[in-house]
């Protein structure tokens, strides 16, 4: 009987742990696919073989990580206000500081 519960924990814990770790293959496969569009023969092998390795980074992957243009308005505003406030900037100063800081 224990070795029975034993048998169907062990079933249990790989069938639940098998699709967790061939989602993320899955997930990359599909991005290698998106990449490949346009290839053919020879070319869509070799790249398909050279994307679905660990240390090659996606082009679509690599795109998410590029930090953005520039901040938006409210952002600019709490950084200027912040470096204000620790430069104890007050009247004139502080406007005229805001105003280059909101404009560069």
């Amino acid at each position: 009987m224990k070795k029975m519960i034993a048998l169907v924990c062990l079933g249990l814990a790989t069938a639940v742990s098998t699709p967790a770790f061939a989602g993320a293959q899955q997930e990359k496969m599909k991005a290698c696919n998106v990449e490949a569009k346009g290839m053919k023969g020879q070319e869509r092998k070799d790249f398909m073989k050279k994307c679905l390795k660990k240390d090659y980074v996606l082009k679509s992957a690599a795109a998410k990580t590029e930090p953005a243009a520039k901040p938006s308005q409210k952002e600019k505003m709490k950084s200027c206000n912040a470096e204000a406030k620790s430069k104890k900037l007050k009247g004139d100063d502080r406007k005229k500081f805001m105003s280059s800081c909101l404009k560069g």
